[in-house]
């Protein structure tokens, strides 16, 4: 019996819930419990317990300031405004470490999509940098013929006015100034 594969959670909706933070991508812990049916509180419980499995490459404690930020501009994050404590990162690594820790049937299934949503979000990224490598190519080019450009308009003013007439010489011999 073939068993079919129904995603919980669609990869749009976990990949909108990836942010770019210090340089990574990564998902916050109040995310990720939602995604993987935990509280936030048991999802960081089992992370402490669990602290040699979490080294820095695979999660951080957000500083005050980047919570500021993240709360003002991500809407469905203005619960953790008023939060006293401050929320843990997640790379794409540490999201499969905490499934692993938490070891619930939803998570194992979920964090399948979420690795699917890393990956989505990193092949959109490669591709908006390839046209923005060509997009800079493209305005290289034209830089080059707006000053031609320019120089073809400056050239066709100049012909367009008309030249100053020549000082006509006096007719006859002129008088040298005495010594």
């Amino acid at each position: 019996m073939t068993k079919k594969v129904v995603s919980l959670v669609p990869i749009e909706v976990i990949s909108s819930r990836i942010l770019m933070i210090r340089g990574e991508r990564i998902m916050l812990d109040t995310d990720l419990a939602e995604l993987y049916g935990v509280e936030t509180k048991r999802l960081n419980e089992q992370v402490r317990r669990n602290s040699e499995r979490f080294p820095e490459d695979f999660m951080y404690q957000l500083t005050t300031a980047e919570k500021t930020e993240v709360v003002a501009n991500c809407d469905h994050l203005s619960r953790l405004k008023f939060s006293p404590t401050l929320p843990y990162a997640f790379t794409e690594h540490g999201a499969i470490m905490a499934a692993s820790v938490l070891n619930t049937p939803r998570a194992v299934e979920v964090s399948v999509y979420v690795v699917r949503a890393f990956v989505k979000v990193r092949e959109l990224l490669a591709t908006n940098k390839g046209l923005a490598v060509k997009l800079a190519e493209l305005e290289r080019k034209l830089e080059g013929h707006d000053t031609s450009i320019h120089q073809l308009v400056g050239a066709i003013r100049e012909l367009m006015n008309p030249p100053e007439p020549k000082k006509k010489r006096p007719i006859g011999f002129g008088r040298e100034a005495e010594k």
